[in-house]
């Protein structure tokens, strides 16, 4: 994993989102709706990576799409939806790194 200066913290990234969104008349899709783009978002993910790691070649006429471009479009209708439902993304992940660091810290053979 690299870092470069284009880097921003959770907070960042939900304030660009929110300023993006609240420029637009409509605002944030429904919870619904935004579950079924960020499930249109993971199917492209996979697509792309079954193409560059699975049997399944590209045809000649599909664009080359890169997987971190994939992951960028789920991360943002992640983000939207987190927003929508005014919920903090960095204080969730810690909830969550820290109930998987607790659980499953036997769970695999330390280096």
């Amino acid at each position: 994993m690299t870092t470069n200066k284009n880097t921003l913290t959770t907070h960042e990234m939900q304030q660009r989102v929110d300023t993006y969104i609240s420029k637009s008349e409509i605002g944030y899709f429904s919870p619904l709706a935004q579950i079924a783009r960020l499930t249109e978002e993971l199917g492209e993910m996979a697509r792309e990576v079954n193409h560059h790691f699975g049997e399944k070649p590209k045809k000649i006429t599909e664009h080359d799409k890169a997987i971190e471009d994939e992951l960028g479009d789920m991360l943002f209708v992640l983000i939207s939806f987190a927003n929508s439902l005014d919920i903090d993304l960095s204080d969730a992940f810690v909830r969550s790194i820290t109930k998987i660091e607790t659980r499953d810290k036997d769970r695999w053979k330390q280096k």
